[in-house]
């Protein structure tokens, strides 16, 4: 199948398998086909998926991904000691594991083609990562805390891991407490990333957007955090701090510069 006949393939299954979808017509170009594939990715709900869905979902998916471009680690530059600086699409990256700002349903964001790292993910991971993060979810049955971290397989993404953390939500003048949260978040990652003998892992900017975190604050509790983990562990872990845009990157290579 081309490219087009999966995506077609795929978005005829997927309103096939929701009623309220029906009177919805298939738009004729590309990058409309495009945007209703992925808002139908992000309004699915958890459940499981035909294994031929899967086939032909996992070969669109994973050919997306690499006509974006794959960036590996052996590709970057050291920015400090096992520390690195990236500028890019956090669902291109090759490495051991990526960190995802979730919310604390940790089922990923349902609001079709959102702008957020969250829906980025879950939807070049595939329909498997939710149903994944919904049965981790079931068997803790509360929502996750703030701070907090849950790992899962990575599925149709250049990395092995996706590690989901919950990070602080700011709602006006910035607290001790948030900071201390968004330090967790940091820590509670590289504790899951040990325990699965992950040797490198790429953390986005957490908290900052759409939670209000303020950035430049943000990226002085990441990098400090991680130099306190790998000091007081010793931990060869390789961090790479994943930014997208231009304000975080010059932050972060200012506080790495300054290592």
């Amino acid at each position: 199948m081309t490219q087009t006949e999966r995506r077609l393939y795929l978005i005829k299954a997927l309103l096939e398998e929701q009623a309220a979808y029906s009177e919805i017509k298939i738009p004729a170009g590309e990058p409309e086909q495009k945007q209703l594939l992925r808002s139908l990715f992000n309004l699915r709900p958890p459940m499981a998926a035909a294994e031929d869905f899967l086939a032909v979902q996992d070969a669109y998916l994973q050919e997306e991904t690499a006509r974006k471009g794959i960036t590996g680690l052996s590709d970057l530059t050291p920015a400090a000691d096992g520390m690195y600086l990236w500028q890019g699409d956090i669902t291109t990256l090759r490495c051991d594991a990526i960190v995802n700002a979730a919310n604390s349903q940790m089922l990923g964001c349902f609001v079709p083609c959102h702008g957020c790292i969250d829906n980025a993910i879950h939807t070049f991971a595939g329909i498997q990562l939710r149903l994944a993060c919904a049965e981790l979810m079931t068997r803790q049955g509360y929502e996750e805390k703030t701070g907090r971290a849950k790992i899962t397989p990575a599925f149709n993404l250049p990395c092995r891991y996706v590690l989901h953390t919950v990070g602080p939500i700011v709602g006006g003048h910035l607290t001790k407490k948030e900071q201390v949260q968004l330090a967790s978040c940091y820590r509670s990652c590289l504790e899951l990333a040990g325990q699965n003998k992950i040797k490198s892992i790429a953390f986005c900017c957490i908290s900052t957007g759409e939670f209000r975190f303020p950035n430049d604050k943000a990226a002085e509790i990441a990098v400090q955090t991680v130099k306190e983990y790998k000091k007081e562990t010793h931990s060869k872990i390789e961090v790479i701090f994943n930014v997208f845009k231009e304000i975080d990157y010059n932050i972060y290579r200012k506080l790495l510069r300054a290592d």
